[in-house]
């Protein structure tokens, strides 16, 4: 009896049985005397075995193309010296679903940039670029679990916004019906106006605009966001301790449903953290770089990435820790937004948090009193006017909160070991790139 669609990694469990399978054409070795086609389907790779003897399977096998899509149908033999799960399927039936052309436009020796071209492509030939969004899946879902478990409220809030959402940051203007619009660079002020319409936690994973001409492999103009916004706070560390927890509930899962394939196909090993993550002050970060030889002339005030991947070596060398979370970062250098500590007023209760060196999130507690909001707005030269709409949120009893925005094709990037953001995305959007 014929089956309906099987999965090349279910074939074992139907020895001596006709079964059909869907897929691409891998590779073709086509001889004298036999036929062999390797098939793929994004569980695995299956040979098809035909012995020549003329006949319309002989013909259509060799019309075959590497990449054309196929439904074949045919009887599942045991075949010890196959490599390929030693089975073979033997053909009875051949339909081609949708011929690829020939040559295909990319190989396994083609560059990133060209195969950027051709993504679909490049996904589908790789069984690790594949492995990767089904890991993608995994983080979220893991974050999701945590967050909800936490009681926090996904939201979806707007892309086009009136009016910058970041002080200083690049954005991208557009035309609004005869007025000026702008794609969100965060959501972070719609999540605070979420906190003060009274929803306590808020989470949003969407997409985030930044307009920035960077070509490094760390940068995209579009990228998604992973936010997290917390009322009734006792203070920032209530914000890095949700944030820990939720990154090591989420790698937990994907060590659990991914570990052995990652391994396997990657040669990746996940680790899960520990919590709590390490703390190391801005300040104390500073000595410790320049104890090394780090910003010589003493002038720098962030951390350029030489000094992310020198801190994050110096704790994974004295700690033991793939994270630290870098806090207490100079008013200069941070958003009007941030809330100050009373004690020091130079700095602000704000973090980094550092995977292996790269920076993955930033986050703060948030000045919620009004006129706190204002004064630090106006330091920064900021008009209050078009960030009206924002400020009114604070001028009605808005809570003490704050909350994070984590980059997930970095947390990604990190994990898997990729050299480039690129990898870590399904279409690239940089300064040079809006295609495909």
């Amino acid at each position: 009896m014929i089956q309906s669609r099987v999965h090349v990694s279910d074939l074992r469990e139907h020895i001596g049985r006709t079964v059909t399978v869907c897929g691409w054409v891998n590779t073709l070795r086509l001889m004298s005397k036999v036929q062999f086609v390797i098939v793929r389907d994004n569980s695995g790779l299956v040979q098809v075995t035909h012995k020549r003897g003329g006949g319309l399977l002989e013909v259509q096998l060799d019309a075959l193309t590497p990449e054309s899509a196929v439904k074949i149908t045919g009887r599942v033999a045991d075949a010890a010296q196959v490599k390929l799960g030693g089975l073979e399927l033997v053909p009875e039936a051949v339909e081609v679903l949708n011929p690829a052309a020939v040559p295909l436009p990319i190989d396994e020796q083609t560059g990133i940039e060209h195969r950027l071209d051709w993504r679909f492509l490049d996904v589908r030939r790789r069984p690790a670029a594949q492995l990767m969004f089904a890991v993608q899946t995994t983080l979220e879902q893991g974050m999701r679990e945590y967050a909800y478990a936490q009681g926090a409220t996904e939201m979806h809030t707007p892309k086009l916004m009136g009016t910058a959402s970041e002080s200083g940051a690049e954005v991208f203007e557009l035309g609004y019906f005869g007025r000026s619009a702008y794609l969100a660079q965060s959501p972070q002020f719609y999540k605070q106006m979420a906190i003060s319409a009274g929803i306590e936690k808020v989470f949003e994973i969407g997409p985030v605009f930044r307009a920035e001409p960077s070509f490094t492999s760390r940068h995209a103009t579009e990228f998604t966001g992973v936010d997290v916004e917390l009322a009734w706070i006792d203070g920032v560390e209530d914000v890095m301790a949700f944030e820990e927890e939720m990154l090591a509930h989420a790698i937990a899962r994907v060590a659990d449903a991914h570990g052995a394939a990652l391994r396997e196909q990657c040669g990746v090993e996940i680790t899960v953290p520990v919590t709590p993550f390490p703390r190391i002050t801005m300040a104390e970060a500073h000595d410790i770089l320049r104890e090394g030889g780090w910003d010589p002339e003493g002038v720098k005030e962030d951390l350029d990435p030489e000094g992310e991947r020198r801190i994050s070596t110096h704790v994974q060398q004295a700690m033991g820790h793939e994270f630290v979370f870098i806090t207490h970062y100079p008013v200069s250098i941070r958003p009007f937004y941030h809330m100050r500590p009373a004690d020091d007023p130079s700095v602000t209760l704000s973090f980094d948090l550092l995977w292996k060196g790269l920076e993955v999130t930033t986050g703060a507690q948030r000045e919620h009193r009004y006129e706190v909001l204002l004064r630090q707005a106006a330091e920064k030269g900021m008009s209050s006017e078009p960030m009206q709409h924002y400020l009114n949120a604070f001028r009605y009893g808005c809570p003490p909160h704050g909350g994070l925005g984590m980059g997930l094709g970095r947390v990604l990037m990190v994990m898997l070991g990729l050299e480039s953001i690129r990898e870590a995305t399904f279409l690239f959007r940089g300064p040079n790139r809006l295609t495909p």
